[in-house]
């Protein structure tokens, strides 16, 4: 039997790759529980140790980086497309 994580993949994976001002737990913990219900979210992750603290969020083909960054910077935290 094929995942549905693999299956989701197959139909189109966008990768959204944002510059954020994420640094502690609870900054952390806003955004894990906005991406963990939301169901076109299938991966994140945040990297603290980066200078520019780079979210990456694997989504779903309906899911753009602008809605993205408008549920984050509604929760008061800053994010931008790193380019």
């Amino acid at each position: 039997m094929i995942s549905p994580f693999y299956q989701s993949r197959k139909k189109g994976v966008k990768i959204h790759i944002l510059k954020t001002n994420i640094e502690t737990k609870l900054a952390i913990n806003t955004i894990k529980l906005l991406f963990n219900a939301h169901p076109g979210i299938y991966k994140w992750s945040v990297d603290l140790e980066d200078i520019d603290k780079v979210l990456r969020v694997e989504t779903n083909h309906m899911l753009s980086k602008e809605d993205i960054i408008d549920q984050v910077k509604a929760r008061g935290i800053y994010c931008e497309e790193l380019v």
